[in-house]
């Protein structure tokens, strides 16, 4: 009798997560995956959703539960920076404009909800912020000089275990003793530190092309790819492949249009140069089936092919990120989902032709 009146108290318990109330899962199982404007529209459902979504701990769990990209940061013709949202109703920032810094800025990269930015006074210091929450941090002058356009990459990978963000910014900067070197800022230290290696190549790394992928950083240049290893630093020249880098799957991948269809290679072997002679081992790999992928373009774009962006003939892609494709044709954008088949357009916008476009991830981040 007592097992069965213990039996029956445990299924009558109220707080089994069997009776919990409609809101009250989606409050626990699905708010985290939302991204931050949403959430801030979710905050007027009622005071208990508003209260959670307020908290740290929930602020920590939609960093690592949301990673989607949402939307670009890029440059105006006039200066000013801006925000290009794949979803307006979904996705947004308070102030793409980023009056909340201390002085006008230049937008230089971007890792999963933090954005680096750069000042156009002193010694052009960085700054690294949340445009959602807009908390900002101003980093120490770096011992290197950079140069006035920066082969800076942005890494920030969250983690359950970090309730603030631990993150690195890594330059690429020529070296006196010719090639490049490397410097690396470090959130948990506090300070930058110039790495020991040297990469001894005659080839000029293009500032706005730097990716993060798997703990190493990559950089194209006119002759090839500059790869920098954060865990070993050690630097390493790969052979390229047409188009953007970015990273799907996981992988690095370049994306390039052929005709009306994305072409993506991803990097299969990056020994392959080593290999003996007449091995098949290929640097890059073409993907199949998705190696031709078909591009319906939206009726606003009519004259999208009219139009001649970064010699890709149909269109340049001047970003790759998880299955989003941003594509411009001079000033005309549009986004295409790789895993949907789905093309939106964006609208055309006067954007600087020297600036950084970089992808951004809504989340509640914190420094």
């Amino acid at each position: 009798m007592d097992r069965g009146k213990k039996l029956t108290n445990f299924y009558g318990n109220k707080n089994c997560k069997i009776y919990m109330d409609l809101k009250d899962v989606i409050r626990e199982n699905a708010l985290p995956y939302l991204p931050a404007k949403s959430l801030f529209r979710c905050t007027g459902v009622c005071r208990d959703w508003k209260l959670q979504i307020s908290t740290p701990l929930f602020a920590h769990n939609q960093t690592n539960s949301f990673r989607s990209t949402s939307g670009f940061f890029y440059q105006t013709q006039a200066g000013m920076p801006s925000f290009l949202s794949l979803d307006p109703m979904a996705y947004g920032v308070p102030d793409p404009s980023l009056s909340f810094l201390p002085e006008p800025v230049d937008i230089r990269t971007s890792c999963n909800g933090l954005l680096c930015c750069q000042g156009r006074s002193g010694y052009l210091a960085y700054y690294i912020c949340n445009p959602v929450t807009k908390h900002w941090k101003k980093l120490p002058k770096p011992d290197a000089d950079h140069g006035p356009d920066p082969a800076v990459v942005l890494v920030f990978e969250p983690s359950l275990l970090n309730f603030f963000a631990d993150y690195k910014l890594v330059c690429a900067f020529p070296s006196e003793l010719g090639g490049y070197e490397f410097e690396i800022y470090s959130s948990e230290k506090g300070s930058w530190r110039t790495s020991g290696e040297i990469c001894f190549a005659d080839r000029k790394l293009l500032p706005k092309t730097g990716v993060h992928v798997n703990g190493i950083v990559y950089w194209l240049s006119r002759q090839g790819i500059t790869a920098f290893d954060l865990n070993s630093e050690r630097s390493q020249l790969l052979s390229s492949a047409p188009g953007a880098l970015g990273m799907t799957n996981g992988k690095l991948c370049a994306v390039h249009v052929r005709g009306q269809g994305l072409v993506v290679n991803m990097l299969s072997n990056t020994h392959s140069n080593t290999m003996q002679m007449c091995s098949n081992a290929r640097t890059w790999v073409e993907m199949r089936p998705e190696n031709n992928l078909d591009i319906p373009l939206p009726a606003e774009s009519s004259n999208y092919s009219g139009r001649h962006g970064h010699g890709h003939g149909h269109g340049g892609v001047v970003f790759v990120g998880g299955d989003v494709v941003l594509l411009q044709n001079g000033n005309i954008f549009c986004s295409y989902d790789m895993k949907k088949k789905a093309s939106n357009y964006l609208g055309e916008i006067n954007i600087d032709t020297n600036a950084a476009i970089v992808g951004y991830v809504n989340s509640l981040v914190e420094l």
